[in-house]
């Protein structure tokens, strides 16, 4: 997973996925490692933040060059495959919501 500290040329796009999880792993863990993997092969990728609470509540955020860049990973048949058994068996509820960074800027601390 990527920092939070790693600086991208704007503009670009991020991807932002909140879910709430259902209880257990079932497998889950392995298949977020693998999409993970897969998705660093894909073009336009940028990077990747996650963070999950213990109740199941998580959001992860990937980066990308573009829409065209993005719809493509959509259309990926391994990640079609985990969305589909995420509907089935790893989520409560899920959100995607896709925006345009034109800016970013931040601390690094002291």
């Amino acid at each position: 997973m990527e920092t939070g500290s790693q600086v991208r040329k704007t503009p670009y796009y991020a991807v932002i996925f909140y879910s709430k999880r259902t209880d257990g792993d079932n497998g889950y863990g392995s298949m977020a490692d693998r999409m993970e993997e897969l998705a660093r092969r894909q073009p336009g990728f940028l990077g990747v933040e996650s963070v999950r609470d213990a109740s199941g509540e998580g959001i992860t955020v990937s980066y990308w060059e573009s829409l065209d860049a993005i719809s493509s990973w959509k259309r990926d048949e391994a990640h079609q495959a985990a969305q589909h058994k995420g509907k089935q068996e790893w989520y409560k509820q899920y959100k995607v919501r896709i925006c345009r960074v034109e800016r970013e800027y931040g601390f690094d601390g002291l």
